[in-house]
């Protein structure tokens, strides 16, 4: 295997096993937040356990890094902190009125279309990939696998 592609792979494997644990952390914080009686509070502690643990990777992967490293960003890449926000309070609150696979499948449609369009348009320092009528296609026959795929209540 060429080196490019066994890099792909191994990013490939890597992005697989991330959404095996999207449902497996919806249902959890789900189950949390009906314990709790609150899904605001399950994803409070979401977030105060994955801050902990974000602290203790940053740090062994080198720590902070230097302040002038800070200037320049724009603040809108400081917004995927409210849309990470909104995803897990959404799925905690949803998944146990819908079900997790009904909230996850419809994340995934969402999903799909907010993909392409960052891909097309090479959004925010992206990767351009145009939309092109197969990968139009190839997103119909997922967002029609979601809606097979999704069970009514």
């Amino acid at each position: 295997m060429q080196q490019g592609h066994a890099s792909f792979f191994a990013i490939a494997v890597l992005m697989l096993l991330t959404g095996i644990g999207i449902p497996l952390m919806a249902t959890l914080n789900a189950g949390l937040g009906r314990q709790l009686a609150s899904p605001a509070t399950a994803t409070f502690i979401l977030f105060a356990v994955g801050l902990a643990l974000s602290l203790g990777v940053m740090l062994a992967a080198g720590g902070l890094p230097l302040a002038s490293k800070f200037r320049g960003i724009g603040p809108h890449f400081y917004l995927g902190a409210a849309f990470v926000v909104f995803y897990i309070f959404a799925i905690t609150w949803a998944g146990p009125k819908i079900g997790i696979g009904n909230a996850v499948f419809f994340v995934l449609l969402g999903q799909l279309i907010a993909a392409a369009a960052v891909d097309h348009y090479g959004l925010w320092g992206a990767v351009q990939s145009s939309i092109t009528g197969k990968r139009v296609l190839g997103i119909a026959v997922m967002a029609f696998g979601v809606y097979l795929a999704r069970k009514p209540v």
